[in-house]
């Protein structure tokens, strides 16, 4: 501890806030050959050779459709992945068999590449470790005197011991060394490193294909594991085991306000980040739920119900995969598809907390988001609705083993290098921490059906012709509206979410994306959030490195579709309204079918 205490003198806390290493910010690259798949099913374009290796950082990934019951029946090949990297690959084992039947492979620190884009490049790699092994984790369930509890943002700010220790520990933890696993900063590097391109799966064949936590069903247990060890990196830093994250409950009316803990003492506090929207951190300034980029000035009556009841609707969904997003495995091209509640709130209030006259740094670019101590509070909430999802829901986990297995390392309050599963995430209890109780109103809160009688009518993509033009592609340049044709009602439609697809989504990684989507709604005037005809929101959250990125959006509508009259119709129309976008936006089909999920 008296090291530690060393480095703080260095600085006043003002001063250590500030300071970011060097290596947070951009250099000279070189460019690279292009990376070609073998096997003829997936490939990656132009890269780029970072200081640490070479590295791809534009991949243009396209991946044949391959039919769920064919998945399932490709033999199981999880166990072949062994040790860093997925070691062990290098016997010649077939790749097909891989990429279909296993899980994403753990990364290899000592290949990690910067985050790039054509001419800067971002070193988000971690501490390398001279372990090549590292360590399995298996939790163990604490007494319930241990437990921690994770409290309200604006609960815990009413208690000054607790800000006391939240504050010391952050301080400790950004007064460390630089090369330290725990020092902040490093600590900010673990989310660049797994969400923005600086790790590869390192299979054979496929090796310019990038780990991913975001966009596919990787996405809560990961970030379930990253607060896991950094909350106990704090209680160990000052010794109390017992310390617990705040959550920024941002689902309900008294927490739909950047909280007051993150932004006290006028910047001299360590939780504070100068990279915030200005206009945002105001007292009493409401979150907007489904922010597009603009504040709207709506009251706040208004802006309150549509937080809530957009909450009531990205929860309110059975489908396993609509809600913590689609399969993503060994061999597969990353993004696949984000849940419901990735893209919101997530994605959203990521967007409406970082500073816009700062290029969206730190919160509204993922290479930067951890840099902001309010991302943990953030994703703290994230974390709470999975909790609560099964809880409150009756939702239920995935069950598939490449879900269940699919590894991540991180340095542990022991500055050990661990590794960790998803099976073992997929419990609070035995991980050793709870949530706060406070009230869920939007459990309550349910959408309205507005029922317009001026209905929008499809742009001359009538049904004869819609097939055609999905399959065809098309730009999305403004609003358009486009009749879609519902699946046959089978004897497993009760069983079975009714899912809107829209696929092969295409646009440029490095620019903000987000458009709504409308079922049945008014020609002219969109409804609001708070009714059923809203279905949802592609967004999308920049990264560093320039690509194409290519994704999938998949909404559940079969509440929608009884709510607002259309469950026996044969075709909806379906509106999209790009919100905002910062380059071309292209969607290769749109369609109506019936849920594939398990």
């Amino acid at each position: 501890m008296q090291a530690m205490n060393t480095h703080l003198l260095l600085s006043p806390p003002t001063t250590v806030i500030d300071r970011r290493p060097n290596d947070l910010f951009p250099t000279k690259l070189s460019s690279q050959s292009s990376c070609v798949n073998r096997k003829g099913r997936r490939s990656c374009s132009v890269g780029h050779e970072g200081a640490n290796g070479a590295h791809n950082i534009n991949p243009t990934c396209s991946i044949k459709p391959e039919a769920d019951e064919d998945r399932r029946n490709k033999m199981d090949r999880r166990n072949v992945l062994i040790g860093l990297g997925g070691a062990g690959l290098g016997l010649g084992l077939d790749t097909n068999l891989l990429a279909s039947g296993a899980p994403i492979p753990p990364p290899d620190f000592s290949t990690c590449g910067k985050t790039t884009d054509e001419v800067t490049g971002l070193d988000c790699c971690p501490p390398t470790s001279e372990v090549k092994t590292p360590t399995r984790f298996k939790p163990v369930a604490p007494p319930k005197s241990s437990v921690r509890t994770r409290l309200a943002a604006q609960n815990a700010v009413k208690d000054p011991d607790y800000i006391k220790k939240y504050r010391r520990a952050t301080e400790l933890m950004k007064g460390l060394d630089v090369d330290d696993p725990h020092n902040f900063w490093n600590q900010a590097k673990v989310h660049c490193s797994y969400c923005d391109g600086a790790f590869n799966q390192n299979l054979a064949g496929y090796k310019c294909l990038e780990i991913q936590v975001h966009n596919s069903w990787l996405f809560f247990p990961f970030h379930r594991w990253y607060l896991f060890f950094y909350e106990r990196i704090l209680g160990s830093l000052i010794d109390d085991p017992t310390f617990a994250l705040p959550f920024w409950n941002w689902d309900s009316p008294d927490g739909m306000y950047l909280p007051e803990l993150f932004e006290l003492d006028n910047g001299a506090s360590p939780l504070y980040d100068h990279y915030r929207n200005t206009k945002h951190r105001q007292k009493d300034f409401l979150l907007d739920l489904n922010y597009s980029g603009t504040d709207v000035h709506q009251d706040p009556k208004t802006l309150i119900d549509n937080n809530l009841k957009t909450m009531n609707r990205q929860m309110n969904t059975k489908d396993r995969c609509v809600f913590f997003g689609q399969p993503y495995r060994a061999g597969d091209c990353p993004n696949p598809g984000g849940g419901n509640i990735e893209l919101i709130p997530h994605n959203t209030v990521h967007n409406w907390t970082g500073d816009p006259k700062w290029l969206a740094e730190d919160m509204g670019k993922f290479y930067s988001s951890a840099r902001d101590p309010i991302f943990f509070a953030h994703h703290s909430n994230v974390d709470r609705m999975w909790h609560l999802w099964l809880e409150k829901i009756g939702g239920k986990n995935l069950e598939q083993d490449d879900w269940l297995n699919a590894e991540f390392y991180f340095y542990n309050e022991k500055k050990e290098l661990v590794s960790v599963n998803v099976q073992d995430s997929i419990d609070i209890g035995i991980l050793g921490y709870a949530y706060e109780d406070v009230d869920i109103p939007w459990l309550t809160t349910k959408p309205t059906a507005r029922k317009p009688a001026n209905k929008a009518k499809p742009d001359g993509l009538g049904l004869q012709d819609q097939s055609s033009a999905a399959k065809g592609g098309f730009s999305l340049d403004s609003k358009i509206s486009i009749a879609v044709p519902r699946p046959k009602q089978g004897v497993e439609k009760a069983e079975r979410e009714e899912i809107l697809i829209l696929r092969d989504i295409k646009f440029p990684s490095d620019q903000g994306l987000k458009f709504d989507v409308y079922v049945n709604d008014d020609a002219d005037t969109p409804s609001q959030p708070s009714q059923s005809e809203f279905a949802g929101s592609f967004v999308h959250v920049p990264h560093k490195h320039v690509m194409t990125f290519k994704t999938n959006l998949y909404l559940g509508i079969t509440r929608l579709l009884k709510d607002v009259g259309a469950d026996k119709a044969a075709s909806v129309v379906v509106t999209l309204v790009p919100r905002y976008r910062n380059g071309p936006v292209t969607i290769g089909a749109i369609s109506i079918e019936q849920s594939s999920c398990d």
